[in-house]
């Protein structure tokens, strides 16, 4: 027999987070969705939705167990590391995606974040990390090449 307990506010506090972490990093997909980069609309809200799931469950099924939380988190840092590789592309000299690497490793801090209520934390990581993606760009071009190779400027 399946010992199943429903609880509505459980329900609606767990809905509330996921939903807290996708919107966090809808606008991240979106903008490397826009740069036409490996990952972005579905990828990033998924990583926070994700992460925040994983959190949750581990808070949830394991209470009062700051260890096993740990190591959930670490695999999941871990996780999205191998997620974010996946978007890096070496062709010759030229390296692309570090920077949508980097951001999907920042929205899986987001979704962490949120699960743990600590919701200024998922705030801050999702508007300076927006921030770097608008703004580095346009530094680069200003500051110039400095010998770098010009493809990643727009990464």
């Amino acid at each position: 027999m399946i010992d199943f307990e429903f609880n509505t506010a459980l329900l609606i506090e767990h809905a509330a987070k996921l939903g807290i972490a996708f919107a966090l990093a809808l606008p991240l997909g979106w903008n490397r969705e826009r740069s036409q980069r490996s990952a972005g609309l579905r990828t990033f809200p998924i990583v926070a939705l994700a992460s925040c799931g994983f959190v949750l469950v581990a808070r949830d099924a394991m209470p009062g167990s700051p260890d096993a939380l740990s190591r959930v988190i670490e695999g999941i840092i871990t996780g999205i590391g191998f997620v974010g590789g996946g978007a890096i592309v070496r062709s010759g000299d030229r390296v692309r995606g570090t920077a949508t690497a980097a951001s999907i490793w920042a929205t899986g801090a987001i979704g962490i974040s949120v699960a743990l209520r600590r919701y200024e934390v998922g705030v801050l990581v999702a508007l300076v990390t927006f921030a770097c993606l608008c703004a580095m760009p346009l530094v680069k071009n200003v500051v110039g090449d400095n010998g770098d190779d010009h493809s990643r400027a727009n990464e």
